[in-house]
């Protein structure tokens, strides 16, 4: 796990960082392949059960998603985010991460916020659980879906969060809808590396959810690129299934016992 992290630490000024969401053991074999990171996020809320809010996602969820995920994954660093409630005060984080770590074997956990919960933070690190940060837009807690880091005030504050997080000791801060001015400070700010989504090339790598750019999932969010279309392929599949079973064409003889 300490090596996988100063691997991550290494490609500051380096080389971009790939992050790669996964929810299942299929999936995670594929992104496994090409990420540095692979995130279980809670996003998986909105993508598998059509949640509109990632409050809803419990910790059951995340740890079964995460279990499944772990099966595939063999070389990137696993991080698994902290559903909402679940790091209110500092005992319930610690509970709560070794509930995670010990269920899902990840290597770390994400939380969201700056200032306010660096008590929760900083517990976590004292007893030894790795933490990456997630700034700017806080989906667990946001009420509008708004960029972040426009005014004077919102940059100067996310400044000294990303500072205040990396001072006491997270290994990285995804950085989500963030001006690109901000964003660009705060990457070349910091020592650890900044994962952006939604904020810019000069973040130190990227995270997308990895049902959005396969386009199985169909997102109009501003900074989802489709990369493929794989309903295109899934439809060919099934509808040559379907036409075989229908002309007694499948299953042959080859496919039977």
């Amino acid at each position: 796990m300490k090596d996988k992290i100063k691997k991550i630490l290494k490609k500051k000024h380096n080389s971009k960082i790939v992050c790669l969401t996964a929810y299942s053991k299929n999936i995670a074999e594929e992104v496994d392949k090409y990420a540095d990171i692979t995130l279980v996020g809670d996003s998986l809320g909105s993508v598998l059960y059509n949640y509109t809010t990632t409050r809803k996602v419990t910790l059951k969820d995340m740890i079964d998603h995460s279990r499944s995920a772990r099966l595939g994954i063999k070389k990137s660093l696993m991080v698994v985010d902290m559903p909402h409630n679940t790091y209110n005060t500092k005992s319930s984080a610690l509970k709560n991460a070794k509930k995670i770590i010990k269920e899902t074997r990840c290597d770390a956990v994400k939380l969201e916020g700056g200032k306010k919960i660096i008590n929760q933070i900083k517990h976590l690190i004292k007893n030894k659980i790795q933490v990456m940060g997630h700034l700017g837009l806080l989906p667990q807690t946001t009420k509008k879906f708004k960029s972040k880091g426009k005014s004077v005030k919102e940059k100067n504050q996310l400044i000294k969060d990303a500072l205040l997080l990396q001072s006491n000791g997270v290994f990285g801060i995804v950085l989500e809808c963030i001006k690109t001015s901000t964003a660009k400070q705060i990457t070349e700010t910091l020592k650890i590396p900044t994962i952006g989504i939604g904020s810019s090339v000069h973040c130190d790598g990227q995270v997308l959810v990895t049902d959005d750019l396969i386009g199985l999932n169909n997102s109009n969010i501003k900074f989802v690129k489709k990369f493929v279309n794989i309903r295109k392929y899934l439809n060919y599949g099934l509808r040559k299934f379907t036409l075989e079973v229908k002309a007694k064409k499948y299953p042959t003889k080859k496919h039977s016992y």
